[in-house]
């Protein structure tokens, strides 16, 4: 494993990772926007979407609390996203009340299309790094695999 140097309070790594970061967001989130402009979602809607991909379902406060949005903004996010036909809202079997949000096959077919895309894009710009680049990458996806 290569020794980090510290440089100016951050270590090499860090910062060529960084750049990695930045570098591939920038380039997904253009390839994602022309994507998603196709099929009228905004990139709050399409994270919505990513986040009920791995869930059963969740409850409007559930989604305000990830999006980091009032519970209206989460409920104005759903409605959008129901009547594009990507996410229902069922009724909870215990209490009628409580409303839960889930993703439709249709929202499940856009995730993957575009995380589909994402790995194509990423594989990529990964085929171009040299070996050191590389190595950074891969000691930084070990590092936070350990700590999610």
């Amino acid at each position: 494993m290569k020794t980090i140097q510290k440089q100016g309070g951050t270590d090499n790594d860090a910062e060529r990772l960084a750049d990695f970061v930045l570098f591939t967001q920038r380039s997904c989130i253009l390839n994602l926007a022309s994507e998603l402009n196709k099929g009228n979602v905004s990139f709050p809607q399409f994270f919505l979407l990513t986040y009920l991909s791995s869930e059963e379902y969740l409850t409007m406060s559930d989604i305000a609390k990830k999006m980091g949005h009032s519970t209206a903004a989460a409920t104005g996010l759903v409605d959008r996203l129901e009547k594009l036909n990507y996410v229902e809202r069922v009724h909870a079997a215990e209490d009628r009340r409580k409303i839960m949000v889930r993703i439709t096959t249709h929202g499940l077919e856009l995730v993957s299309k575009m995380r589909g895309k994402i790995a194509t894009n990423l594989s990529d710009v990964m085929s171009e790094m040299d070996e050191e680049e590389a190595d950074t990458v891969h000691h930084a996806r070990t590092a936070l695999n350990r700590t999610i």
